[in-house]
């Protein structure tokens, strides 16, 4: 198990979701209403071919999320 920000993870890991930074309150609630929340399992299925955005896989939903907005991710690698 390795503790990181979803943004440093690589296409394939799954992680599961140990906190999302406070700050910006906005972006956290988005990524609440999208079923990013402690303790949910995501799977990282790929990159953009520029490498951002990155594609996710929450329960039954895939979600593109920026690299930007993964730094506020913090997870643990499985």
């Amino acid at each position: 198990m390795q503790r990181t920000t979803l943004s440093q993870a690589n296409s394939g890991d799954r992680c599961v979701v140990l906190e999302i930074a406070s700050e910006p309150m906005e972006l956290k609630s988005r990524l609440y209403a999208l079923g990013i929340i402690p303790g949910s399992v995501l799977e990282l299925l790929r990159f953009a071919p520029m490498g951002d955005p990155m594609q996710v896989k929450i329960g039954g939903s895939f979600v593109s999320i920026r690299k930007t907005e993964a730094e506020i991710i913090t997870v643990d690698i499985q």
